[in-house]
């Protein structure tokens, strides 16, 4: 029998003060593999709700890699690394994913919220400041706050706001600099301006670390991210984040750079150091799904992907639906914004009835007055399945089309966070987006 108080008391409370303001969440049964239609709670449905962005996650060659990756090294790792050793299949991928990226080195991690806290704590630390763009990721937020250093939040890609806080920083004689941004932001769609952040960091001597989770496998020649797209070299983007469990189908994530980062990263970063390693059929099988996604035939899905997404978005403006995806971009994320977190939930309802599954998406994963229903595309995707998707979200159109969103919307690229990690004693604080 308890003798003191009850150490759970006021989680139910604060359980129906969640579900009151419509931010009540659970976890839908996926009773199948990851494809373009899946059957979620038992009901067959168009998939707009996964990363699956090159449909690798269930194609036949990458199955059979993680089958013979069991069949020769068994299931698990044993440990970290650096107390059970490092199998084949781990050093085979961080090699080929080097080259992927055009560096010297690459490291695996357990995933990208490990590799984004250990970069960013093995890099900045008392006395260093840490440039983050006010939409970055839940982990990068994370990690800035972990580091101890100061961080400062510039405007969703407002590059010159970036640019000013680093000249003041350098002038007041700070530590290390360091630059970290999303290189498409994963509830938007949008993309970072890369080639000014990065003259930006070389005006002043910081570091640019990037996160092409959303990015890598979709963007650039060989699918190789952002930064390849932009033909920025590892002399200007320093560090490069990415994870295997998107475009790639697998799991986990790497860090891609200089061969003296990826080394100090072996020695300092906390994520990598004192965690159990990645299966070795995992690797095998991301290895798999990356000789895949570098070769022509993956050129081909990204086309396809691509002109996915363009009719979506042109749907979306014919039907006077909002958006934060850009015209013309290429990355397979286009969200569909409503504004109100319980109208979401019921336009995400109503659109399951239809057999379309886009998750929607409220606080704490995007600021308030954003609320969404994300809709992500998959190779795998046809032309017909973007037509009945429209087609869905006709059907909910009292549902998805609500007041202006345009106020909200500035508001939150304009958000600097408070908390341990901020640089600003009267800010408010942003939403970190969920991976």
């Amino acid at each position: 029998m308890q003798d003191g108080p009850d150490p759970l008391a006021g989680l139910s409370a604060a359980l129906a003060e969640i579900r009151g303001a419509g931010l009540g969440r659970h976890m839908r049964l996926l009773e199948k593999a990851q494809a373009a239609r899946c059957v979620v709670d038992g009901r067959e449905v168009l998939n707009f709700s996964s990363n699956d962005y090159l449909g690798l996650a269930a194609d036949p060659r990458v199955r059979a890699a993680a089958l013979e990756g069991i069949a020769a090294h068994g299931v698990g790792a044993g440990s970290a690394r650096l107390i059970a050793g490092t199998f084949p299949p781990h050093r085979a991928l961080e090699e080929a994913l080097a080259a992927w990226k055009g560096t010297e080195s690459a490291l695996l991690f357990s995933s990208g919220y490990h590799a984004n806290l250990g970069i960013l704590t093995a890099l900045a630390g008392e006395g260093d400041v840490i440039f983050s763009d006010a939409l970055n990721h839940a982990s990068i937020i994370d990690g800035c706050r972990l580091s101890r250093a100061r961080t400062q939040v510039y405007a969703h890609r407002d590059a010159a706001a970036l640019e000013c806080g680093l000249a003041a920083a350098r002038r007041a004689g700070a530590g290390r600099l360091v630059a970290v941004t999303d290189t498409v932001f994963g509830m938007d769609g949008t993309e970072a301006p890369l080639r000014e952040i990065a003259a930006a960091a070389r005006a002043h001597g910081a570091l640019v670390v990037v996160d092409e989770a959303h990015a890598g496998g979709v963007l650039g020649p060989r699918g190789a991210g952002l930064a390849a797209a932009h033909a920025l070299g590892a002399d200007a983007v320093h560090v490069q984040m990415g994870t295997l469990g998107k475009a790639l189908g697998a799991a986990g994530a790497f860090v891609a750079g200089a061969r003296t980062l990826v080394d100090y990263l072996v020695h300092r970063a906390r994520t990598f150091i004192f965690t159990t390693a990645l299966p070795p059929a995992t690797a095998a099988a991301a290895a798999a799904a990356l000789r895949i996604a570098a070769s022509p035939e993956g050129d081909r899905r990204r086309a396809h992907l691509a002109a996915l997404a363009q009719r979506f978005r042109a749907g979306l403006t014919a039907r006077g639906l909002r958006t934060t995806a850009p015209e013309g971009s290429a990355a397979p994320i286009v969200p569909v914004l409503v504004g109100d977190p319980q109208r979401a939930m019921r336009a995400c309802e109503a659109l399951l009835e239809r057999r379309v599954w886009a998750q929607a998406i409220r606080p704490p994963t995007v600021p308030p007055g954003t609320e969404r229903l994300r809709f992500a595309f998959t190779a795998g995707q046809t032309v017909a399945d973007i037509d009945e998707a429209l087609a869905a979200l006709d059907a909910a159109h009292d549902l998805v089309r609500g007041g202006p969103l345009a106020s909200a919307l500035d508001a939150a690229h304009d958000l600097v966070r408070d908390g341990p990690a901020a640089s600003s004693p009267g800010a408010t604080r942003k939403a970190p987006t969920a991976r």
